[in-house]
């Protein structure tokens, strides 16, 4: 996400210069471009998502050797459709992240702009913009972020033993135990809220600093459900996880998983761009023609 949020800065400074038609235009082209992006990253980069969140949450008991044994393990037992576990949240939730995210960021940078509009918006104004179209996205990322991670560490996918059916069964049973904030744990660390806040820092150096967090956000939001009797989560918050990730798995807990993170970043986000800016410059082309 952070690449493919952070190039769209050249996309939204050209917009800033424009007016009229080419203006509307340009407010509107970042929902199809955004769906368009979101179901590329999800088709590249799902599978490795899935490797990272298991070996994130896995708690160091040793369930899997590392990535590659993580992969191999997960096809074997459960099949290669495994590896899309929790893609559903994800499909709808990521189409509809990268258009808000987008088509905010655009939107604002023209709003910001409009008081100076014979000079480029300054780079606090693009900070700006991009913490706004942070913000607003984050109340949609929580909840698909939170279903997917639940969904991809649900080993179990027959018998008894299966907790949840699909998204809207875990939903509706989080719900029901504990109300609709269970939806928003962890959502201090949204990662298209970190990789706003993040700024033009690329992929690769994004996942570097803030993997930690990401660590603690899935391990939060992947936690199991204790049920409506018992109210304690394992986790009651952000330092309680910290604390119990430094204490019985030290410094090297809050890298797991990071492999397979690094290797997907770049071409995850590369797919994703070349796909938006991909759809974005022919949708404009084939508005201005007609």
């Amino acid at each position: 996400m952070a690449a493919a949020t952070s190039t769209s800065v050249q996309t939204a400074t050209q917009v800033s210069s424009k007016s009229g038609k080419a203006q509307h235009i340009d407010r509107l082209i970042g929902i199809p471009a955004g769906i368009a992006s979101g179901v590329t990253k999800l088709i590249v980069g799902h599978p490795l998502d899935t490797v990272k969140v298991r070996l994130q949450t896995e708690g160091g008991f040793g369930r899997f050797k590392g990535p590659l044994d993580c992969l191999m393990s997960t096809v074997r037992k459960e099949g290669f459709r495994a590896l899309y576990k929790g893609a559903t949240p994800p499909l709808i939730g990521w189409t509809i992240m990268d258009s808000v995210t987008l088509t905010t960021l655009t939107n604002l940078r023209i709003f910001l702009h409009s008081y100076h509009p014979d000079t480029p918006l300054h780079t606090y104004e693009h900070a700006l913009a991009g913490l706004g179209a942070g913000l607003t996205v984050s109340f949609v990322a929580t909840p698909i972020e939170l279903l997917k991670a639940k969904l991809q560490v649900q080993y179990n996918t027959t018998g008894e033993g299966k907790l949840y059916s699909g998204p809207v069964d875990l939903a509706q049973k989080l719900v029901k135990n504990h109300g609709p904030s269970a939806l928003y744990q962890a959502r201090g660390y949204s990662d298209t809220a970190t990789a706003f806040i993040a700024g033009g820092i690329s992929a690769n150096i994004f996942w570097t600093v803030s993997y930690p967090c990401d660590v603690i956000k899935n391990r939060i939001m992947a936690q199991q459900d204790p049920g409506y009797q018992s109210k304690k989560w394992q986790y009651n918050g952000i330092r309680a996880c910290a604390k119990h990730i430094y204490k019985t798995e030290s410094v090297k807990g809050f890298y797991r998983g990071f492999v397979p993170c690094f290797l997907r970043s770049f071409p995850m986000n590369g797919a994703a761009i070349l796909v938006f800016e991909t759809v974005s410059s022919t949708g404009k082309k084939f508005f201005k023609e007609n």
